[in-house]
Order: structure tokens, then sequence, then C-alpha cells
């Protein structure tokens, strides 16, 4: 019986495992390619030991499952389905699509674990292979290579990490059941050596006893002065036996830590990538089911060398360095621990409420769940937030609040335990910055180059030994006005995509490679937009930055921070990051619909738009472009006359006036639409606004609009007609108000409105 069929043995668990392949709509393939997937991918779990081979396996495994699904086409089962299947191939990378398989198959296997009818066995032999995790009890080793990317990848290519790391949880899921079994029988071991040494002990001390009265006796006292020193040979062999199989298991157990805290660090890596806009694999609760694991595990592991400890034979060092060695590691495990689940907002305005959350992973371990401890947030500036993590805990010499660098209100919380879901945290729903203290600046920088985080700190007691624990918020920049908000941006976003998984708060490198921005501009404009950039886009992305062509591809070129948001571009007032960051806002306000839908082309420059439009030779042909000139602007430019006009720039005044698809119908030049060559009636139909078709409102007022008039052009095409519902007037922005008392009340003429673009009112009336 294959991998799956076993699976499918249980509903609970197939359900569980046709929703994770359903995420990518591989559900389907799961299960019509089967026996070949298991086959394929267990064959090289353990065989795939760089990047570079991982990459090449999963080019070959992608272009392999393309061709298993030609011989589908004649399964009338799935036929129909195939469509859409294969779109969902083609829309994921190959080192994505192959990892979420590879992920999947090994979550598989540990269900199987968990299933008694069906023991798998982790470490047993899988079609000649072995899957397990490096440096643990029992495994093989089953390496993932780090460095991986693609396009879709954000956490890889960002930070230089796996983006499928998370996957190792689960080999340490199936694998702290075997050092628990180990930990338990050493305790067995340890628990008959205090028994042996108990006897020992007792017999030496009736030889002690009984030695003065046995003088004459010199043959009775020799044999059983042998007999006690064999066995206490015998005890120091088994007490060093016992002592290296809890090194050992100390040295395994350190591994599975390790790798769980690198998944937490991982997790609050991604975490700052989603705030960049970056999907985000939330599997927290998986991390904290290993450190409660682990807790138990370590305090096991204390019970037994403490137990080692407490028999009083020569060179009890050992267990001495043993003990300060665990104990470390179980102080490094639940000060870790101590994290932000919910992160807030990272551009801060002064005197507007906002939520943040913690979380403690420990769960109910140590007792700490039972009194609700209290937790309180201040917010430290860079350097303080620097002074802060060189040292894990809170100064223990007094217990007064750390030095501030503001004031926030509705700063306290409990911490509380949620028996149903095991989660132990504290939120934050109404806290306010009231004040901010901000350094003294240095040469340009400005305040909103800033950086401060926000400190939640607190205090148990465990045991009588008090615990002091703290952890910081990605870093925010404070603002006192929206004016300030695309530049606070600039910082925020270059802090989340470019800085270290570790690092000192709050360091970023000076300048990235081409490539690392390029991703990071992607992700950005996707989240706020709901449609990626295209290569050509990012191409000219790269040539507005580098104030040059593209050469080759670009990849390795490097852009500094002071290119990216401090200079200006060339004979323009505002730089890089102003003008993206203003055609990001200006999309997604008034173009969402039109640029999801492709309409748009954007990223254009004026001179290759033109060039474009020539090409076609075919007047009416237009495009719509991102104004070079206008910060968030949007411009059309058409062919007429064997020569290209390009409309003034619309802005979110504009468009707030009169939207983006009613503005190119008005224009009755505007005809085909590069470059889909469609037709412009049948492109922007279903983003005109509602007509109304009758002259008098219901309510007996007459209908009214507002349409663009160009006068390069109407003279020759005459006006369009296209009549539409009037907004009201308190909805109508208009720049001078003045104007508006001088309209002419019997509707016997248009009046035209000086601008960007000529708009006219006209009155219809009976």
């Amino acid at each position: 019986m294959n991998l799956w069929k076993r699976i499918s043995c249980n509903p609970d668990v197939k359900q569980s495992m046709i929703q994770y392949y359903d995420e990518k709509g591989l559900a389907d393939i799961r299960v019509y390619l089967a026996p070949w997937i298991e086959e394929r991918i267990m064959s090289e779990l353990i065989n795939t030991t760089s990047t570079e081979l991982y990459e090449r396996d999963a080019l070959q495994f992608y272009e392999d499952l393309k061709q298993k699904l030609i011989p589908l086409s004649n399964d009338n089962l799935i036929k129909f389905k195939l469509a859409e299947i294969c779109t969902s191939i083609t829309q994921t990378p190959a080192v994505e699509l192959y990892t979420h398989f590879r992920t999947g198959v090994q979550r598989e296997i540990q269900l199987l674990d968990q299933m008694p009818q069906f023991a798998y066995g982790v470490a047993a032999a899988v079609n000649g292979s072995a899957v397990g995790t490096p440096g643990i009890i029992g495994g093989a080793s089953m390496p993932v290579p780090t460095g991986m990317h693609s396009n879709n990848m954000a956490a890889a290519t960002l930070n230089g990490s796996n983006s499928y790391a998370g996957d190792n949880l689960f080999a340490v899921q199936s694998t702290i059941p075997k050092l628990s079994m180990a930990i338990n029988t050493i305790y067995s071991e340890v628990q008959q050596f205090g028994r042996s040494y108990e006897t020992f002990h007792n017999c030496f001390n009736n030889y002690s006893q009984r030695k003065a009265a046995m003088v004459g006796h010199d043959s009775e006292l020799h044999l059983q002065d042998i007999q006690l020193q064999d066995q206490c040979r015998i005890l120091a062999g088994q007490r060093s036996s016992i002592l290296q199989e809890l090194k050992r298991i100390t040295f395994d157990y350190d591994a599975i830590q390790e790798t769980v805290i690198n998944e937490l660090k991982n997790w609050q890596r991604n975490q700052a990538l989603a705030g960049n806009g970056a999907p985000f694999r939330d599997n927290l609760d998986d991390i904290q089911r290993c450190i409660v694991l682990l807790l138990e595990l370590v305090g096991k592991i204390l019970e037994n060398v403490n137990a080692m400890q407490r028999i009083p034979l020569e060179h009890n060092d050992e267990c001495g360095e043993l003990i300060v060695h665990v104990r470390q590691a179980q102080q490094v495990l639940v000060l870790s621990s101590f994290i932000v689940e919910k992160q807030p907002p990272q551009v801060m305005k002064t005197n507007t409420r906002f939520a943040a959350g913690v979380r403690w992973l420990i769960g109910p371990q140590l007792g700490i769940s039972v009194n609700g401890p209290q937790v309180e947030c201040i917010i430290l500036s860079e350097a303080q937030a620097q002074r802060h993590s060189a040292q894990r805990t809170m100064p223990d010499s007094s217990n007064s609040t750390p030095a501030s660098s503001g004031e926030i209100v509705n700063n306290i919380g409990n911490l509380e335990y949620n028996n149903q879901t095991g989660v132990f945290s504290a939120s934050f729903r109404t806290m306010q910055l009231k004040k901010i203290k901000r350094a003294e600046k240095k040469g340009t920088e400005s305040v909103m180059d800033e950086k401060f985080a926000l400190l939640f700190y607190t205090s148990v007691v465990v045991n009588d030994y008090r615990i002091r624990v703290w952890t910081l918020s990605l870093p925010v920049v404070v603002i006192v006005h929206g004016n300030q908000e695309p530049q606070s941006w600039a910082t925020i976003t270059w802090d989340n995509a470019f800085s270290d998984i570790v690092r000192e708060p709050f360091h970023v490198p000076d300048k990235v490679v081409w490539s690392q921005l390029a991703m990071a501009l992607n992700i950005k404009f996707e989240s706020s937009t709901g449609r990626g950039l295209t290569e050509e886009n990012l191409n000219f992305l790269h040539e507005k930055l580098f104030r040059r062509s593209l050469v080759n591809n670009g990849d390795e070129d490097y852009i500094t921070w002071a290119q990216f948001c401090k200079e200006p571009l060339p004979d323009r007032s505002f730089t890089f990051w102003d003008w993206f960051f203003a055609i990001m806002k200006l999309t997604k306000d008034h173009l969402l619909n039109l640029w999801k839908a492709g309409l748009i082309v954007g990223f254009i420059n004026k001179h290759r738009a033109e060039q474009e439009l020539m090409h076609t030779q075919e007047a009416g042909t237009f495009l719509l472009r991102f104004s070079d000139s206008e910060l968030g602007g949007i411009t059309v430019g058409f062919l007429k006359d064997n020569s290209v006009l390009m409309l003034s720039p619309w802005t979110a005044r504009d468009l707030n006036i009169r939207g983006l698809a009613d503005r190119i119908h008005d224009v009755d030049m505007l005809r085909w639409l590069y470059p889909s060559r469609r037709n412009r009636d049948e492109a922007f139909n279903e983003f005109y606004t509602q007509r109304m078709e009758e002259s008098t409102r219901h309510d007996g007022y007459v209908t009214n609009t507002i349409r663009v008039n160009v006068p390069a052009i109407e003279n020759n095409t005459g006006t369009p007609q296209h009549v539409m519902q009037s907004p009201h007037s308190h909805d109508i922005q208009m720049g001078n108000i003045d104007f508006l008392q001088n309209l002419p009340l019997d509707g016997s003429a248009p009046w035209d409105i000086s601008g960007a673009d000529d708009l006219e009112f006209f009155n219809s009336h009976n």
C-alpha cells in the first residue's frame, strides 16, 4: 500500500493534506500521480546537499511532471480538470512547486507515525532512503540547502534563508518522541545506579564499622576490601557510561532546540517581510508545540543530571558543568519564546490609537500562566534598543521601569492562558503614543529616518527564581503629519526587506543589489494593488533608478539608500521613492480595477511610449502610462495624424471628480488600447459608471454631467455624446469656489474650466 493510500485510511488526516495541497491547486495531482510522486520525492529526500542540486532536482521534477500530465488527458475522471491543473502548475515556479510536494510528503510520513495502524517509521528506510534530521538520534541526514529562491519566494530572496525551512519542524516533532524515550531510558538507569550506589554505600559503612573489631582477620578484611574496590570500579564505570549518555542526549537536545529557535527567528523574519506585503505562512502554533515539548525534555535532562550530581563519587565536576550547560539551554529557550505576535503599525502617528500583542510560547509550562503576569510596553530609541539587545534579560538589580523615549497610554496588559487554544498572550488594543523624544539629528537626517521600537517586558518568579523577559517590536517611525508618511515608509520598507534575521537594532545595509530591491518593490506594489510588476516594468524602474539604460540583466548592480529615497531624480524635485510611492497610492485609490485587469501599461517612459505607438501605425491607438514629471499622475498617449500626443497627467484630484475609464470614454479619438489592440469600449465597458437615459430625474432635477474636452482634437472629431449621472454637488471637488458662483442658470451654454484638461458641465433640461 503506497503512502497516499495509507493517508486515505484516516479521513481527517486525508482532508488535512488535501487542504495543504489545495493551497497551490495541486491536490488532484497528488491523488492521481501518487505512486510516481512518492517514489520521486522519497528517493531525493537525502540526496540533495546543495542549492545547485536542489534547483536541478526541482527543475527536473517540474519538467517530468508536465510530461506525466499528458496521458491524463485520456482519463475521463480528470480530463475536465486538466486545464485548471495545468494553469496552477504554470503559475507556480519550479522550486516552489517541488518544495510544496516535498514538504507534503514529509508531513504525510510524520502523520503516519501518529497513526498506530500504519506506523511508518520516520527513521526507517523508504525505497532505500531514510528521513530524519542531522544530529538527531535515529535519523539520517536530510539537509535542505539554504539561499534558495524564486520570484514568488520572497523570504528566501530577501534574507538568504530558505522559505521552506519550517519543514524542519515536522522532522523535529517526529524526533522528539525518540529523544524522550532515550531520556526515560537513562532515567531508569540513573535510578538503578542510585540504588546500586546506596547498596555499596551501606556495605562500605558496615565494613568501616566492623574493621576495627576485626583485628587479626587480615585475610577476610583484605577480601572485603578487594570486593568493595571492585564494586567501586563497576559503579565508576556505570557512572561514566551514564554521564556519556547524558552528554549525548544533551547534544541531541541542543540540535533540536537550535532548529526550533532558528524556526522562530525565521518566523520573525518572515513577519517583517509580511510588513512589506510578502505572503506569510504562520506556523507559530507548530513552533509552540515544539517549544512546549522541549521544555518538558530539558526539565527531565536537568533532573537526571541533578540526580547524578547528588551521588558523591570522584570527578563530580562533570556533572556541575553539564548542569550549567542544560540550565543555560533552558534559559535561552524560555527567553527566546517571548515574542511580539501582532506588530504595532510601523508608521505610527502620535495621538492615534493602535493595537499590538505579545505571546509567550511556553504555554502552561513552568506554572507561569497561573498568575497572569503583567506586561508593560514602552517606546525605545534606536540607541536604547541597541543597549537592550546586548542582554536577553532585564536588569535584575531593580524593579524600576526602563528609560523610555516617549509616553504611551493604555500600555499595560495581562498575559492570559487560553485553555482551548493553548495560547499564552497579552493584547493591547487601545494604546496611544502621546509624546516622543527625538535624538539630535546628524547631517541630512530627518525625523522620517529615525527608528524606534516598542519594548514589551514582564517579570515572573519560578521556583523562587525571578525571570525577567522582554522583546522588541519591528522598528517603527513616528510621524505627526500625513505628509511625512511617504519617506517614513521608505525607511520601513528598506528595513523590512534587507535586515538580517539576527542583527543589532536596527542595522541595515547602506546598499543592496538590484535583484533584491526589485523583489522588494514587486512585493510592495503587488500587495498594495493586487497585481505584480512584469519584467518590463522592473527594467523600466532599473533605468529610472540608475539614470541609464539597462546593461545585461542588471541583477548585480548596486543601489544605495541615498539613490533610493534621498537624491532627487534628474531634472526633478522628488526622489525615486517619492515617485514610486505616489504611483502606488494612485493605483490603489483610483486605478485598482483597471490595473488588475491589465489595461494600464504604466511603467514606460515617454520616448518609448511614442516609439511603440508610432510602430502601430493605427490612428486612435492609445496607452496609459504613469507620469514621469508629476507625482501620482497618469497620462494618455495616443496616435493622431502620424504623430503621438500626450494628454497632461491626471492626478488623484482629477480622478476624484471623474474616473479614468469615463475620461477615456469622453475622448472619441481613443479607439484601440495598446498593446492588446482591443476596442476601447470592449476593454473599458465594465468600468464605465452607470448611465442615466432620462434627462430628468425622478425627483424633478435636471441631470447633468462632467466630461473631458480636449480642444486640440475635439475640433476634428466632434464632441462625443455620453450622458452620465451627475454626482451630488457636495461630492464634487473644485479648485475655485468663485467659479461656481458664476455659472449660467439657464443652461444656455457650456463653460470651460482651465487646468490639465478642459472639463465641461452640460445642463440638460426639458
